[in-house]
This record gives C-alpha cells, structure tokens and sequence, in this order.
C-alpha cells in the first residue's frame, strides 16, 4: 500500500478534496475520491479520509469564520443533518446504495438543467424551514448510504443565492460537523492499519495547502463566477453518482 503510486494518489486526491473545501466550503469532496479509488478499495479509502476530512474542516474554519455562516439556516439544516446520518445508519443495510446514488444524481442532474436553462441567472427564492430540514436530512442519508451528502446541501443553498463568502462558510460548518459524527462510525467499520496511518501522515501536508489555494480562488472569483463553478461540480458530481450506481447494477 505504500508504494509511490498509491502515495501519488492519497496525496492527489486528498490536495483536490482539500482545494474544494478551501474553495467551495466542502460538499464537493467526491471530486477527489476516485483518485484513491485507483489505488485501493472504497472501504479502505473511506477509513483513511475521514480523519483527514475533520483535519481539513478544521483547516478550513480558519478562513470560514463565524461571520461567514448563515445561523438562520443552520439552525435548520444542522438537526436534519443528524436526524439523516442516523437514518442512513439505520438504513444503510436496506437500502440499496446504487438505487439512492442513481436517484440523487438524477434529481441534481434536473436542478442543473433547469438554471442552465434559465441562463444562469440567480434568482434567490425565499428561505423555507421544512426544505432546509429536507435538505439537512437528505444530505446526512446520502452521505451514509452513497457517500455524497454535497448535492441535498447546495440545492438548498444555492436556490437562497447567498452571498459567495455566506454559501462557502454555511457549507463548511456544515460539513464539519457531518464529518465529526461519522469519523467514528468510520473507524469503527475500518480501523485503520499501520499502512494507513502513515498513509495519512504523508498526506497530511498536502491539507493546509490545499484548503489555502483554494480560499485564493474563492478571493478571486466574483459572485456569478462561484455560483457557475458550483453548478457545473454538481453536474460532475451527478455524473460521477449516476456512474457508480448504474455501474454497480452492471459488475
């Protein structure tokens, strides 16, 4: 496991995690994941990042100060969260992890679509309590049952059309308290070897790195740019969930 290779990999795909969380807030991290899924099996993968993902969050607060986070919708979406995390435990041997990620990809796919159409434009909606509970608990079941709680969140916090600094810090206190409750349901499933250990020193490195390049890109980027950026990650995203669910079905 710790050949160059593999260690290329973990650090590769650990720094564009890392860049997304700095740049974006979190939500996106499954852009990263199939770089070390090149390298080792999904269960492994996920045992080495989730101590690395409170690392990154904790990283990342450093720029995504209080200010940055919009308590009214937090105050929401932060119970859905625990109340979806429990849930997609429970479930987690029922459902079917294919079926919820071709499902999710499909609606985000749809939501995509439909700002694409409408030229791109923000047009903030209303803040709503019962969507932002939705939105809370879809992403917790989605992160336990297909290992992407990103799209539930920004569906919601897009359609609010918050600022740019806004939409970044909500979406990193956000993950950071996701990650936090999961890392040890994690460890508990796959505890990490000694290969693993030192895997995640290695990459350690790459994560204030990382999260710094991509605060500079956020600091560089103005509104319309951000908000274009998100929804084309949501495009990639989908289609990366689309791919792993009807792959599955296919192996």
């Amino acid at each position: 496991m710790l050949d160059p290779w593999t260690v290329f990999l973990t650090l590769s795909g650990v720094f564009v995690i890392a860049f997304m969380k700095g740049g974006f807030g979190g939500g996106f991290a499954i852009v990263g994941i199939p770089l070390l899924a090149l390298a080792m099996d999904p269960l492994t993968a996920g045992a080495i990042l989730a101590p690395l993902f409170v690392v990154m969050d904790l990283v990342a607060l450093r720029y995504w100060k209080p200010d940055t986070w919009s308590k009214p919708d937090l105050v929401i979406l932060l119970p859905g969260l625990i109340v979806g995390i429990a849930l997609g435990t429970v479930l987690l041997s029922v459902l079917d992890g294919r079926a919820v990620a071709i499902a999710m990809a499909l609606i985000t796919l749809t939501f995509a679509a439909l700002w694409f159409k409408g030229g791109g434009r923000i047009d903030p909606k209303p803040r709503s309590a019962p969507k932002a509970f939705a939105a809370g608990i879809g992403s917790g079941v989605t992160t336990m049952v297909a290992h992407s709680g990103g799209p539930p969140l920004a569906i919601y916090l897009l359609g609010l059309g918050l600022t740019k600094a806004l939409y970044a810090g909500t979406t990193s206190i956000f993950f950071t308290a996701g990650n936090l409750i999961k890392v040890v349901p994690w460890l508990w499933v796959a505890t990490p070897t000694r290969e693993m250990l030192v895997l995640m020193l290695i990459a350690l490195p790459a994560i204030p790195l990382g999260v710094w390049l991509g605060w500079r890109m956020h600091e560089r980027l103005d509104q319309e740019q951000l908000y274009r950026l998100c929804y084309l990650l949501l495009v990639i995203t989908a289609v990366k969930l689309l791919w792993d669910g009807a792959s599955g079905y296919l192996a």
